[in-house]
């Protein structure tokens, strides 16, 4: 099973972009964020054509998730526990029903949280504590379980090509790292560094300052896996070349595939 993330940055601007990627890369699932529509102006007709399930939780004009499966889903869940009073369309959790042992994925679109310190800083912070929360719970379900999608969240040094231009950025501040650390030590895997220790390897580059041209960039979106579902990787990689395609997000899908 193929399952990719990847923060296409709009679906009404990325829609061709999206649909030669999924051509090209073959995805059995695609976890999407930033589809920035309602639920109801999500194209999915385009997708199920393609055999994909689709789930949407959407927003006007901001944030939004989506899961398309070639598998059934069950279990779908669109809102991230700990603060009933957000609106936001960060979070959305599904069990995804494979040919052998269903997969449990959340897929989240984790907030950016400049400028900081601030306001938007502060939601940031506690979406991260309310994701560890909800992260704690997966786990205990003993299953093969993971979270996926743009988590705002630059880990390590080397996932900067010049990590002291970001010092004093949400992304990378001590909290934010600390906090993902924090979701880390629960027992979470990050995939890509279980199958590489590369440096400037990156899933986001900047549309200003000629960032791509450069690799001026940073590794923010990334797959955790609970240990049932590290047993059962096979491999994890970046679809970098997509950044230089026509029209491009300025993020680019990664993926893992799973026995």
């Amino acid at each position: 099973m193929k399952i990719a993330s990847f923060n296409i940055n709009g679906i009404r601007a990325r829609q061709p972009v999206v649909l030669k990627w999924l051509a090209e890369s073959q995805p059995d699932v695609a976890l999407l964020q930033e589809i920035k529509c309602l639920d109801e102006t999500f194209p999915r007709q385009e997708f199920e054509d393609l055999g994909f399930h689709v789930e949407t939780h959407g927003q006007k004009s901001f944030n939004g998730v989506a899961i398309l499966s070639k598998y059934p889903l069950q279990d779908v869940t669109r809102h991230l526990p700990g603060d009933a009073t957000d609106e936001q369309a960060r979070w959305l959790e599904a069990t995804i029903l494979g040919d052998d042992n269903p997969v449990h994925v959340g897929c989240l679109y984790l907030p950016n949280g400049n400028p900081a310190p601030g306001d938007k800083y502060d939601y940031k912070l506690n979406w991260m504590k309310r994701l560890y929360n909800r992260a704690k719970d997966i786990l205990k379900l003993e299953e093969a379980s993971l979270l996926a999608g743009d988590f705002n969240v630059i880990p390590m040094p080397q996932d900067a090509q010049n990590p002291n231009d970001w010092h004093d950025d949400a992304l990378y501040r001590i909290e934010t790292r600390q906090l993902w650390r924090q979701i880390l030590n629960l027992g979470f895997y990050d995939a890509f560094r279980l199958r590489c220790q590369e440096s400037e390897r990156f899933t986001f580059w900047d549309f200003q300052r000629g960032a791509w041209q450069r690799n001026d960039g940073i590794r923010i979106d990334h797959f955790l896996l609970s240990p049932q579902c590290a047993d059962r990787l096979i491999d994890c990689e970046i679809d970098q070349d997509v950044r230089g395609w026509e029209k491009p997000s300025d993020h680019v899908p990664i993926w893992v595939e799973l026995r």
